[in-house]
């Protein structure tokens, strides 16, 4: 740290409790100056001849006042104005970082210019900021700290943007050209750059990182730190990522609770405040703050504030790069009085502005429908970046499902953002779906029918077939579907010259074939009417193409006392005991087994006359 010593003779100030100062010397002091509640007993001659204010406040007291004069409105208080003192007396006084600004602002306030006398304390500070204190990274951070007290002095004595232009223009060099002595000691920076500070015993120069002023400018106060930051902006020599970088760091310095969405002490005012600053400060450049970051202040700022404007923002923002979000980044708290636990609608908002990329609309306000409030350029997005986003919205579904009070319409919704190429698989969809069913088990048919239409089977993997299959949580319809697809699957296999079938029919021919039949505990239940839609006539033609074994009657187009159980198990009885995928057509014994010779008159079922 740099300083300056002013004056020769010792100090002689003497001090009585805390309310008393005095100069010890012969002379009787003729003088008696109240700073607030501290009173100086001092002589007026070194005072006046270095003070043109003093000498006019002398010049005005009358003899009742008994040569007491009172300037409590001196910036910097007593401690600035003994500095004062000492100097018109000529002790020695060493000025430094942490109080040349409130000594200049008393001098100023004392009007100590060189018109009353040479040499005078101003023009000696002035020296001192401009070749010492301006020049030095760690002093103008602390000369810049100590300015707020003194307002609104500092500030039109242009001290506070002179520290703020002095940390702008260091923070912009080049960091090739930076001496560490600038800095605060960061005793991690070897591990930070992945590097050993010594090689075969020999130390190297450590590199300086692009984002070394980072840490020290966080123990700025907020309206001081938005100050700097936006002149090191407009110096426009630092990457918007390092910008991005200092924004994370003082985030987390000042708010203590931020990454835990907690706030401290609830000074909730202090909390706004700082994030409403943080938020605006952002830069504008894609990436130059991560997806994570963007979500943590939007769940902080909907904590501490509802402002519309700041959170629309935001979802901009993380909408383009949601890519990069994790599912636990985007559980967002509801609002309070929301009966739900996640608030799925800011989600939804952000999904859309995922998809609006590439669409490059804009969005008409309608409260000037006549103006073009917003005008966008569509923009690439990768597959491989669309296919990231559907992976991730089927995890946060099946998190967000394990809330009873989520409607199903906002399921369906956010499902149905994601397009069928950004879901090339829907194992992670049918795991949301089938939690869904677990916690709202008070589902009707029609809206199991409705979710589970979301589902693709021919895009499920064989262990996703084999669970959906056991699942008595799904309808029986689609339960049937996939039995039905991963029989032409297996068809196809065979005619492929692949002997065994595949995925779940393995799974599902007789054990002494080395499978197992279904469990008990399966997908069709004894209600049969609680999951097969009566009136769709399409599943009677499913139970044609799979055999007419599994009903006992039809009446009007509608199935009757239809009897799963036994309808799964002879779906791959032939196979496993001819090598052919075929099914009887004939009708259910009593005794619930096949006539050995009707088994060997059923006609094969080879071909198959429709697909799904």
């Amino acid at each position: 740290m740099k300083y300056m010593k002013l004056g020769s003779k010792p100090d002689s100030f003497q001090t009585i409790g805390n309310n008393i100062r005095f100069v010890e010397t012969e002379l009787a002091t003729d003088i008696i100056v109240n700073v607030g509640d501290v009173k100086f007993y001092l002589h007026k001659f070194p005072l006046l001849s270095k003070s043109s204010h003093l000498k006019k406040l002398v010049a005005a007291i009358s003899e009742e006042s008994n040569d007491e004069i009172d300037i409590s409105d001196i910036p910097g208080g007593p401690s600035a104005f003994e500095i004062c003192a000492k100097f018109c007396y000529g002790m020695i006084v060493t000025l430094n970082a942490y109080n040349v600004v409130a000594a200049r602002c008393a001098a100023e306030y004392l009007e100590m210019h060189e018109s009353i006398d040479k040499g005078n304390l101003i023009y000696k500070i002035e020296v001192f900021l401009s070749s010492s204190i301006f020049r030095s990274w760690k002093d103008s951070i602390i000369a810049l700290q100590t300015t707020k007290p003194l307002l609104p002095w500092s500030e039109d004595l242009k001290v506070v943007s002179h520290c703020i232009d002095s940390i702008a223009s260091k923070a912009s060099i080049d960091p090739s050209e930076v001496q560490w002595s600038y800095t605060y000691n960061r005793k991690k920076l070897s591990v930070e750059n992945g590097i050993d500070s010594e090689w075969n015993g020999v130390r190297k120069q450590q590199v300086v990182p692009k984002d070394w002023w980072v840490e020290d400018l966080s123990e700025l106060e907020i309206n001081l730190y938005k100050r700097v930051l936006m002149a090191i902006k407009t110096k426009g020599k630092s990457h918007p990522r390092v910008i991005g970088e200092a924004l994370k760091t003082y985030t987390y310095k000042k708010l203590p609770g931020f990454s835990k969405g907690i706030i401290n002490n609830g000074d909730t005012v202090r909390y706004c405040i700082y994030l409403d600053t943080i938020i605006w400060l952002l830069p504008t450049e894609n990436g130059s703050i991560s997806c994570s970051f963007l979500l943590k202040l939007l769940k902080a700022k909907r904590l501490v504030d509802s402002g519309e404007n700041c959170i629309k923002d935001l979802v901009k923002r993380i909408g383009r790069q949601l890519h990069e979000a994790s599912v636990s980044d985007l559980l967002i708290p509801s609002s309070e009085g929301d009966d739900m636990i996640f608030d799925v609608d800011t989600v939804l908002d952000i999904v859309e502005e995922f998809l609006m990329q590439e669409q490059g609309s804009g969005r008409m306000s309608p409260e000037t429908s006549e103006e073009l409030q917003e005008v966008r350029s569509p923009v690439s997005v990768s597959a491989s970046s669309k296919v990231i986003v559907g992976n991730l919205v089927d995890r946060y579904l099946v998190e967000a499902s394990k809330d009873p009070k989520l409607p199903l319409s906002k399921f369906i919704k956010l499902a149905e953002m994601v397009s069928s190429s950004s879901r090339p698989v829907h194992d992670g969809l049918y795991r949301a779906i089938d939690m869904y069913l677990k916690e709202h088990q008070d589902l009707t048919k029609t809206d199991k029918k409705k979710i589970c239409s979301l589902i693709d089977i021919k895009k499920l993997t064989p262990d996703t077939c084999m669970h959906a299959v056991q699942n008595d949580l799904l309808p029986l319809r689609l339960v049937i579907q996939i039995l039905f697809l991963e029989q032409m699957r297996q068809q196809s296999s065979s005619s492929a010259g692949d002997p065994d079938p595949p995925g779940i029919a393995r799974s599902l021919l007789p054990r002494e074939y080395g499978a197992s039949y279904r469990s008990s505990k399966s997908a069709a239940t004894t209600n049969t009417d609680d999951y097969w839609d009566a009136g769709d006539l399409s599943s009677m033609k499913y139970m044609n193409l799979v055999g007419r074994g599994g009903t006992k009657k039809v009446e009007n187009g509608k199935v009757k006392s239809l009897m799963p159980k036994k309808l799964l198990s002879k779906l791959w009885s032939n196979k496993g005991k001819n090598g052919e995928n075929s099914s009887s057509d004939t009708s259910e014994s009593p005794g619930g087994s096949m006539n050995p010779e009707e088994l060997k008159s059923t006609p094969s079922r080879n071909t198959m006359n429709s697909v799904l």
